[in-house]
């Protein structure tokens, strides 16, 4: 392949994902109806056995010249931390409002998973400096939010727009917080894991039982809590 094949090819690889990012703002739009504002919603560590659920809520422009220099916009767990950590940046940037909320492990304990997810949703929500119209959400509604027109859509972080970009927020948020968790507890991993019940993680949970940052209602089958 010659210089000018090569050339053409990259050329080529940029207008479909030009096309892709337009369908996913497209479909954002279909969403939220005409002159409506529209809100992305989601949700990161429902699953780990320590340390914050955390959502972001992101109101993206309607400027296609903007939304193209997301390039590799998508659900964030199918980034690489490096890619994630570029469209963090541009998102800050470039983004009209977003904003994150979180619930502790603790209050997790306290109400369960999902209502934590459910506050810190709402949270996010609330923190931004735009009231949005519509909330975009990945397959749930949030009773919090009820005064608000909320649509859900199964798999949404990789349908739409705002929503991949508010699970970056949320993503990068709450995995600087274990990075930062790990200096403190370095014996379980945190840095690695980000409090997932790994192999490692698991090891050093039995070994030296739990930290602060522990769901004791998610460890049972493990230490004694």
């Amino acid at each position: 392949m010659n210089a000018s094949e090569r050339a053409l090819k990259k050329q080529q690889k940029l207008e479909a994902e030009y096309a892709r990012l337009d369908g996913l703002a497209g479909f954002d739009r279909e969403l939220a109806g005409a002159g409506k504002t529209a809100c992305g919603v989601d949700e990161v560590g429902r699953g780990p056995l320590a340390g914050p659920v955390v959502a972001g809520a992101v109101i993206l422009p309607d400027d296609p010249g903007i939304i193209h220099l997301l390039a590799g916009l998508n659900d964030s767990k199918k980034l690489s931390e490096k890619k994630r950590e570029g469209l963090y940046a541009l998102i800050d940037e470039y983004a009209l409002a977003w904003a994150v909320g979180e619930a502790g492990n603790e209050r997790i304990d306290e109400i369960n998973v999902l209502q934590a997810d459910y506050e810190a949703m709402t949270d996010a929500v609330h923190a931004l400096k735009i009231r949005p119209d519509v909330l975009l959400l990945d397959a749930v509604k949030v009773p919090q939010l009820s005064d608000y027109e909320q649509k859900s859509m199964i798999k949404g972080d990789a349908k739409s727009a705002a929503i991949a970009a508010a699970s970056i927020m949320a993503k990068v948020t709450r995995d600087r917080f274990m990075v930062q968790a790990a200096e403190i507890y370095p014996m379980y991993g945190f840095d690695r894991n980000k409090g997932y019940g790994t192999a490692e993680h698991i090891a050093a949970l039995r070994e030296y039982g739990p930290c602060p940052l522990h769901r004791r209602s998610f460890i049972g089958h493990f230490v004694e809590v």
